[in-house]
């Protein structure tokens, strides 16, 4: 008898979904995933996305008619991201990330919810 019968490899166009269950493992392969769509979408959702701004005596956003190329690229990276990890949730998880506006912000909220704080591991 074959013992692989209805197993299935994973996607390497869809990224792995997230059933609430086994976080760690999802985690890792989420991580592989977007690191191998585009590297600077990890890099996007570990440190979070840069934000066009300028500088006059403080720092404010920049203005869209400013934006240049490397602006709209980051900008287009970070959605890109939201758009991978709205695909990897179900409707629940979906609702708690998707007012953030940024992919961090979404990745850090659902490594809390599921992985624990470090204070909450210790």
């Amino acid at each position: 008898m074959n013992q692989n019968v209805g197993l299935e490899g994973s996607s390497i166009t869809r990224p792995p979904f997230f059933d609430r269950n086994n976080y760690s493992f999802w985690k890792t392969r989420m991580t592989i995933f977007l690191q191998s769509l585009d590297y600077q979408l990890w890099h996007i959702i570990v440190n979070g996305p840069r934000i066009p701004t300028t500088t006059v005596e403080v720092v404010s956003l920049k203005p869209e008619n400013e934006f240049n190329d490397n602006d709209f690229r980051m900008l287009q990276l970070n959605s890109k991201a939201k758009h991978v990890l709205f695909c990897a949730v179900g409707p629940n998880d979906f609702n708690r990330i998707s007012s953030y506006d940024s992919a961090k912000e979404m990745w850090d909220l659902l490594e809390v919810a599921y992985d624990g704080t470090n204070q909450v591991k210790k």
